[in-house]
């Protein structure tokens, strides 16, 4: 237990990876998946590492806050700096919450697949989802974010001994501006009907344990100065404050209370630099798809997110010259003459090399799918079109060496239609895509 105190960090990380590993020596025993032991013990450590990694940790550090809050509520400080390993946990709590945000960002990024700078009138493709924040509101939200992290830091680093008492409820009270906007975001996230969704409470539960523990641990901290307290009692109006923040346990209180003042007085710096004053509102109800949302969006489009039916749908029309609709798995597709080149050409592949077609496929399912969905901009799309051209006419060099009439197999690509249904008068290919 000694030690667990002295390295918190190596204990957190030990008992991530042994629960990662019991879970998925688990996963593979009532599988039975075992296979080659060489191969099989490559793929165990990775899947550890990735469900320890973004699954197992954040409930660890979690369970962690939670008991060095418990200790700092019931016991004398030090205990709880023991356990908190003294000076290097200042830092310590706010990359926990840095980390729990990256987290946060990135299941909402990849997992509800949510395009932050998409306002609700941007018309979005398959199944994403528009920005839980109005993008307009940003500045004036980074702001609020900023006075929070400003009262974490200066709540964790400081010392209560050696600062006036309001100094230490502006920071409180600057913190709870930042528990209440984590609260409205997760609520405005959270669906209840995704059990992975579970995972968005760990960060506002995170920073309440934090705020919480930091809030009780300047409280027994503090000592009261009788010789200063006297000679600011005589000053009408700071005496009333001063006897009101003599006792600790009135801070969290205080705190509540200078937080509306603290955020008016914010809201009249940002509307000066051109935010509204509703802005606060209005970047969760001007949005669409989540809870808060007052807005409807454009029906998404169905968009194929084959690698190069992105480039020839979002292309400029000029560079990736379109050609027609088809169809790819009963959806519409827009296609141009590069997508009929490359995938005859997989055709061939598939049915002279199936083996290797195998393997081929695999590869692009697995990096030319995740690339494909980070094709959001024209350019981009017309740029893809422009790398992918020696592979056009290589391609096109093996159809032309390959097949007696490779036009024919070209042109029937996502037509729903094979060059066998017209086999014996090849005339009525061009004429069956014509029409």
């Amino acid at each position: 237990m000694n030690r667990i105190r002295k390295h918190p960090y190596i204990a957190q990380a030990l008992i991530t990876l042994l629960v990662a590993m019991i879970v998925v020596a688990g996963f593979y025993m009532t599988t039975e998946t075992f296979g080659e032991i060489g191969t099989d013990l490559i793929l165990f450590i990775i899947y550890s590492l990735f469900l320890g990694v973004f699954f197992i940790y954040p409930l660890v550090a979690t369970i962690y806050e939670g008991i060095i809050l418990a200790v700092t509520a019931g016991g004398k400080p030090e205990t709880g700096n023991r356990l908190n390993h003294s000076a290097s946990s200042g830092i310590y709590d706010i990359l926990l919450l840095f980390l729990a945000g990256v987290y946060e960002v990135v299941y909402i990024s990849f997992v509800k697949n949510v395009a932050w700078q998409a306002d609700w009138q941007t018309q979005l493709a398959n199944a994403e989802r528009h920005a839980p924040i109005w993008p307009e509101t940003w500045p004036g939200m980074l702001v609020l974010l900023l006075a929070a992290v400003t009262g974490l830091f200066f709540l964790r680093l400081s010392d209560v001994k050696k600062v006036p008492p309001l100094w230490t409820v502006l920071a409180m009270a600057a913190a709870y501006l930042g528990g209440a906007l984590c609260v409205i975001f997760t609520y405005q996230v959270l669906d209840l009907s995704e059990p992975m969704d579970g995972y968005l409470l760990l960060l506002p539960l995170n920073y309440f344990m934090i705020l919480a523990r930091m809030v009780i641990g300047k409280g027994k901290e503090y000592e009261e100065d009788p010789e200063r307290s006297s000679k600011i009692d005589n000053v009408p109006v700071l005496g009333i404050c001063n006897r009101f923040l003599k006792k600790s346990e009135r801070w969290p209180i205080a705190a509540f209370l200078l937080m509306w003042p603290l955020l008016g007085i914010l809201l009249v710096i940002l509307v000066l630099f051109g935010q509204a004053p509703s802005f606060v509102i209005k970047a969760f109800t001007e949005t669409s798809d989540f809870r808060l949302s007052a807005r409807v969006s454009p029906q998404n489009i169905y968009v194929d997110e084959h690698y190069l039916c992105t480039v020839a749908a979002g292309g400029d029309r000029k560079i990736v010259k379109p050609i027609r609709m088809g169809v790819r798995h009963g959806h519409s597709v827009t296609v141009n003459r590069q997508l009929c080149i490359a995938n005859a050409f997989e055709q061939v592949l598939e049915e002279r090399t199936p083996g290797f077609h195998r393997r081929l496929r695999g590869f692009y399912d697995t990096y030319g799918f995740p690339v494909a969905r980070m094709i959001r901009k024209k350019w981009v799309a017309d740029l893809i079109y422009f790398l992918m051209k020696p592979l056009e006419w290589l391609f096109l060099i093996v159809l032309y060496l390959t097949e007696v009439h490779p036009e024919d197999r070209i042109v029937l690509q996502y037509t729903g239609k094979g060059v066998h249904d017209f086999a014996g008068n090849r005339g009525l290919v061009r004429d069956h895509v014509q029409e």
